[in-house]
């Protein structure tokens, strides 16, 4: 399982939703990648197939110190400002590539087995397995699960946030746009006017 996987994309919605079975992240301003170790050698690969494994070598260190010597994560490489909040622009000029870190929010493959049909709740207790201890580099996307989703969107538009992505927890890793991952997006965030998915 050493090859670039289909990734899995939101679709678009005006709101969030609000049942128990709903896990929240935090959507964040960068460039989507999947992290492919096998053995000694870690590729990181965009949404359209171009490798930044060079690019951004602070993810790709830290993929060789995982414990576990095989598997492919998906996440969002992220340059974040002072503030905690990510940082497009910077992370777009390509001048500070070597602060650019990794919110890994899922896990498609570990030791060689296929994760994708798992539920979604299985792979990111997986995912914490796999990053336990690591708080710099490559960590865990932080979320919340359940009715909190409105309120938090309102949270996170007030703190200047893009949005919030929500995933329903039983559900396997589909490839491509599925109605199982649902992003909204703060409409006064520069994002929502910016061309998106160009990487």
């Amino acid at each position: 399982m050493s090859r670039r996987l289909d990734f899995a994309l939101p679709v678009k919605a005006d709101k969030v939703p609000a049942g128990p079975d709903w896990f929240h992240e935090v959507k964040y301003d960068g460039y989507r990648l999947q992290v492919i170790r096998e053995g000694d050698r870690v590729r990181l690969i965009t949404k359209g197939g171009m490798d930044y494994t060079k690019r951004f070598p602070w993810i790709a260190e830290v993929a060789l110190k995982i414990r576990q010597t095989r598997f492919v994560i998906d996440g969002e490489a992220v340059l974040l400002g002072v503030d905690g909040i990510s940082d497009f622009d910077g992370l777009h000029s390509g001048k500070h590539n070597a602060e650019v870190q990794l919110y890994a929010f899922d896990m498609l493959a570990g030791d060689g087995d296929d994760m994708r049909k798992l539920p979604l709740s299985m792979r990111k207790a997986n995912l914490a397995r796999l990053l336990r201890g690591r708080s710099e580099g490559i960590f865990v996307a932080p979320f919340e699960q359940g009715e909190v989703g409105p309120k938090l969107f309102e949270a996170a538009c007030r703190m200047g946030l893009e949005g919030l992505v929500s995933k329903h927890r039983e559900r396997r890793y589909t490839a491509g746009r599925c109605n199982h991952w649902i992003k909204v997006k703060n409409r006064s965030h520069p994002a929502y006017r910016r061309v998106q998915d160009q990487f």
